[in-house]
């Protein structure tokens, strides 16, 4: 899948526009034969830079990759798109998520911005009845089945036929939250979080996780306050009363992923914002993943340019993402789930 839409002060600077306005042209292979980029029509040019256009393109002959690649790889999923994009029918996400139970000896990392649309088509696979000819059925694993067996060969172009068709039969067999589909929300500032995680927390996830890359401002894990009137949700401890469909407890977020943001206007991340998630994460024994300070560090540095950024005492200087590296305080913190 490719394509998406701007939603929130996130997508301002997406590495991914960009990325595919590169590929949004028309080559010329000479003797008047021309190819459309795999971007066309997906993104313009605006003063400020390439943005997308609100349009998505579904690419199914690409969804059985993950079935071809024997060795077992840690796969993100669209990162070149949004999975939950409002525009991407239920039934083609139903297909995305036969194939990765197809796949377990891969783990998923789904990421989204559109968390009540993910929520929603849970629901939606949770009810979905397909009769496979010998009485009716329901739930995710019908809704996975009828997307690939309806559609094989045709709008989803999967084989059948061979170890691809075998994987997809026992594909049935998956419990259910997948375990290798770990499911995430980007979340820049603390508006995001208070909208994103609870609704991520009521989703069915074996592993739950968030991006807080860009960081745009500091974010309490603790003290999420959705709704109207508003209602306290400690998402690093799970003291909030939703039941967790495995393990018996309440749900919480099992990894926090944090960056600062690069590429051309890059925003500065303050490291008080950086340190807080991580001590909240220490305190409730949650892995906590430094990725990136961006194109901004506190650090001295021999690469370092004029530019500059104060804030509250800090200064940060604009040394481009080589030069900035990923040490918080010292050391480098890439934790992951188990």
């Amino acid at each position: 899948m490719r394509g998406c839409s701007i939603v929130s002060p996130g997508c301002t600077n997406c590495y991914a526009m960009r990325q595919a306005h590169r590929f949004s042209g028309t080559r010329d292979l000479g003797g008047g034969t021309q190819i459309d980029g795999p971007y066309r029509g997906l993104t313009k040019m605006t003063k400020g830079g390439p943005v997308w256009t609100g349009k998505v393109r579904l690419v199914p002959e690409l969804l059985d990759a993950p079935l071809r690649w024997r060795k077992p790889r840690r796969i993100f999923v669209n990162s070149m798109s949004d999975l939950f994009h409002e525009d991407v029918p239920d039934e083609f996400i139903a297909a995305v998520f036969g194939v990765m139970a197809a796949a377990p000896h891969h783990t998923f990392q789904v990421l989204t911005k559109r968390a009540e649309r993910m929520r929603a088509w849970f629901e939606w696979a949770a009810r979905h009845p397909h009769n496979d000819g010998t009485g009716t059925i329901g739930g995710p694993d019908a809704a996975m089945w009828k997307a690939l067996t309806e559609h094989t060969g045709t709008l989803y172009g999967l084989d059948a036929d061979g170890d691809e068709g075998e994987a997809l039969g026992r594909a049935l067999d998956r419990p259910w939250p997948l375990p290798h589909v770990w499911l995430g929300v980007s979340v820049e500032d603390q508006k995001r979080a208070d909208e994103r995680i609870p609704l991520l927390l009521q989703t069915p996830a074996a592993v739950r996780w968030i991006s807080a890359e860009p960081l745009l401002g500091p974010i309490d894990l603790r003290y999420l306050q959705p709704g109207d009137p508003p209602t306290e949700i400690n998402a690093v401890e799970g003291t909030h009363g939703v039941i967790r469909p495995h393990r018996g407890r309440g749900p919480r977020l099992d990894w926090v992923v944090v960056g600062g943001e690069s590429g051309p206007g890059a925003r500065p991340m303050h490291p008080d914002w950086a340190r807080s998630l991580r001590d909240q994460c220490a305190a409730a024994g949650v892995p906590y993943f430094f990725k990136q300070w961006g194109s901004w560090t506190p650090y001295c540095s021999t690469l370092a340019k004029p530019a500059s950024f104060e804030s509250n005492g800090i200064t940060l200087r604009r040394t481009g993402k080589n030069g900035a590296g990923r040490l918080l305080d010292g050391r480098e913190h890439s934790e992951y789930p188990r």
